[in-house]
């Protein structure tokens, strides 16, 4: 009897997800979700950025106490991403991206009540808890969704709303502040979150028990899944690497001590911690930058402040784009990735340049092209955890990539605070240069051959 009713169970959601309407190419209708909520969480976060001059002043705040504010941020959001990558795999991506949009967005409502340093220090190591999630979160529905020749434009995809966010922040973050000031500002962007989530739990599901996905596509996500797909793309005289570990089944939520042995995990960890502080040097402080040193008032640097991250978008875009394209002529994906990460590499020391020159336009050109290379690079190494790893695991690595990107941000941008406080701008920019070919020699270095890893990790 019971099975009888089982039997018909089944028969009645395979009936309601025939009845459902499909949607051709779905996986890209996902990976908008995710670029939404990214473009989100980049408006929330740089609104004290581009708010700085008017902040500082309102609360009388130091470089350095300025800076402690992102670090406060960064020391949150570099716990975060590996607690949210566990967490992601643990109960999934739907779930996951619920609870930490959730979290940074009641964050940052809460900056508008901030009337100290403490509280809103407080508020912004709230907002890292919550935003952090984000990247795990991405990466895990990337792998899930994506053949391996599409993931490194689907992450470029995802990761254009962080330089999208930054191109419409400036402008309407000043708008509202000068029409509303600075505390409802923080209400309505903080308001943006909340909106997302009522379509994201509306809409998704992952793969296997989405209602509206075509049996075409299922079957190329599950052949992808399998390594049918996945293997043939890995290009000829690639070869996946054997774990020198016991044969055991890799867990939903693995043991951090147990993904550290492998060098490949190390290889992200460490590149990131060198080379994203290049990022956060500029969301920081670009606002700032352009305020003390080529003295832009708030309409200006509203007018101006987003230019970079145009280049910023294009390189995320391109990056991602560049490596499929390679892999889809023939490159091997290891061929196709380092060659793409190389190039960005060699683009970011122009940051050196911006550091020097008097003109602002050509400051703001120079660090376009530096913010350009850096999204180039990123999008193409944040794929490699779904390169090296199972779909699984993804999440996990990718969390503790960005605990490597957290400490080394956080560090960096602290370290700027006092730096500017003595010696001015010109050292930190010169420093951020050279972060980018050094971190690239260390991620080839140690990774080695970019294959997948027959990864035996055991969870105890």
């Amino acid at each position: 009897m019971a099975e009888t009713e089982l039997g018909a169970n089944e028969i009645k959601v395979a009936a309601s997800a025939s009845a459902a309407v499909k949607i051709p190419r779905l996986r890209w209708l996902i990976i908008g979700l995710i670029f939404l909520a990214t473009l989100i969480n980049y408006i929330d976060r740089l609104t004290v950025s581009v708010l700085a001059p008017v902040i500082t002043d309102a609360l009388k705040l130091t470089n350095l106490e300025y800076a402690s504010l992102g670090t406060w941020f960064l020391l949150a959001y570099t716990i975060s991403q590996g607690l949210s990558g566990r967490l992601y795999d643990r109960i999934g991506a739907r779930r996951g991206f619920a609870l930490s949009i959730t979290v940074w967005s009641v964050a940052a409502m809460a900056h508008a009540t901030a009337r100290s340093l403490g509280s809103l220090s407080a508020f912004r190591f709230l907002l890292g808890l919550g935003e952090a999630g984000n990247w795990p979160g991405a990466a895990k529905v990337i792998s899930e969704w994506f053949p391996v020749r599409e993931r490194a434009f689907a992450m470029g995809i995802f990761n254009s709303g962080a330089a999208i966010g930054s191109i419409i922040a400036p402008p309407i973050i000043v708008w509202l502040q000068l029409r509303y000031g600075w505390q409802a500002t923080f209400i309505i962007t903080g308001t943006l979150g909340f909106l997302w989530l009522a379509l994201w739990l509306a809409f998704y599901q992952p793969p296997d028990r989405h209602r509206r996905l075509t049996d075409g596509e299922r079957a190329l996500i599950e052949e992808s899944a399998r390594g049918g797909m996945g293997n043939m793309e890995w290009g000829a005289g690639d070869r996946k690497i054997s774990s020198p570990h016991s044969p055991l089944p890799t867990p939903h939520s693995p043991k951090w001590r147990d993904l550290l042995r492998y060098k490949q995990v190390w290889a992200i960890v460490l590149s990131r911690l060198l080379v994203d502080p290049v990022w956060w040097l500029f969301i920081t402080w670009l606002p700032l930058f352009l305020h003390k040193v080529h003295g832009f008032d708030l309409k200006k640097i509203g007018l101006f402040a987003w230019v970079p991250f145009v280049a910023a978008d294009a390189g995320s875009l391109l990056g991602g784009f560049t490596s499929g394209y390679l892999i889809k002529r023939g490159w091997s994906v290891n061929r196709a990735r380092k060659a793409t990460i190389g190039f960005a590499a060699l683009l970011m020391p122009a940051g050196i340049l911006a550091a020097r020159t008097p003109d602002p336009m050509m400051a703001l050109a120079l660090i376009g092209l530096v913010l350009f290379g850096f999204q180039f690079w990123i999008n193409n190494v944040q794929t490699l955890p779904s390169d090296f790893f199972s779909d699984k695991t993804v999440a996990s690595v990718a969390g503790l990539g960005g605990v490597g990107a957290g400490v080394g941000s956080m560090i960096f941008v602290l370290a700027t605070g006092w730096i500017v406080d003595h010696f001015g701008y010109t050292p930190v920019l010169t420093a951020a240069g050279v972060l980018a070919p050094v971190g690239t020699i260390v991620l080839f270095a140690l990774a080695g051959a970019i294959t997948k890893v027959e990864s035996q990790i055991e969870e105890k």
